[in-house]
């Protein structure tokens, strides 16, 4: 017997941790803001009146904001006005959801991540693979829709034997300069004008380093939507900015 290797992650490690002031954060959000400005007033009010009589309240029941928000992990509130934007449609209403949270996740890219789940997954005995994903806060950590978003990229990672790193940013410049050397030599090119070359090559390294990276890959579980998307939606649903940073993959007896 011999022990061959290992690696260890400590969660966050490298990363500033910020302390909060959670009474001072509240404090400044709810401070007092100056009155809007008052709004124009309409010349044809009655023509307001009338257009919102064409658009009736529609009643949404409690059963149906739950089930939106089981399906969702979106707030309450929130549930509550996409389905009255929607009419009580819930595919409407996920919709709805979707396309806000996507927005506000990309709001929330640049907040520091510094919990989280270290995660694993062995497969058959033979290959394993070690994630860390980061969250704001541990309370998010410890919710259940985190949990298996971190479960299911360590399956990812198992099964997708050609990824090497997160995303296409992290691959190094010498990988990039080195598949576009390779491509530039491809006997189909060489009678193409040079920059018609460029542009060609352009997009079959875009492609190669997309297979490379987790981010890109279709999600193992719903190939409709790819691993970042899955990453968008759950920031989406729980609020908080979530970042994959690292992971590591061991295949039994490998080199």
């Amino acid at each position: 017997m011999k022990v061959r290797r290992f690696v260890r992650y400590n969660l966050g490690e490298g990363l500033e941790k910020k302390s909060q002031d959670f009474a001072a954060e509240v404090a400044a959000q709810t401070a007092a803001k100056p009155p809007p400005a008052a709004p124009q007033k309409d010349d044809k009010p009655e023509e307001s009146a009338e257009t919102a009589e064409k658009k009736p309240a529609v009643a949404i029941s409690a059963a149906l904001v739950k089930q939106l928000r089981d399906e969702t992990g979106a707030g309450m509130m929130d549930c509550k006005k996409a389905l009255a934007e929607t009419g009580g449609d819930l595919q409407g209403a996920q919709e709805f959801l979707r396309k806000k949270g996507l927005s506000s996740a990309d709001k929330k890219s640049s907040r520091l991540t510094a919990e989280g789940l270290i995660g694993s997954y062995i497969h058959d005995n033979r290959i394993g693979c070690m994630i860390e994903i980061n969250s704001e806060t541990d309370f998010v950590a410890r919710n259940e829709k985190f949990k298996e978003m971190v479960n299911d990229l360590a399956m990812q990672v198992v099964a997708c034997p050609q990824v090497e790193y997160v995303s296409v940013e992290d691959i190094p410049e010498s990988i990039v300069s080195k598949e576009k050397e390779i491509e530039m030599q491809r006997e189909d090119l060489q009678s193409k004008p040079e920059n018609i070359r460029e542009k060609i090559v352009e997009g079959r390294i875009a492609k190669r380093l997309g297979v490379m990276a987790l981010l890109e890959q279709p999600f193992i579980k719903d190939d409709s939507k790819t691993v970042k998307d899955l990453v968008k939606e759950t920031i989406a649903g729980l609020g908080e900015n979530i970042k994959v940073r690292r992971f590591v993959r061991y295949t039994l007896g490998e080199n």
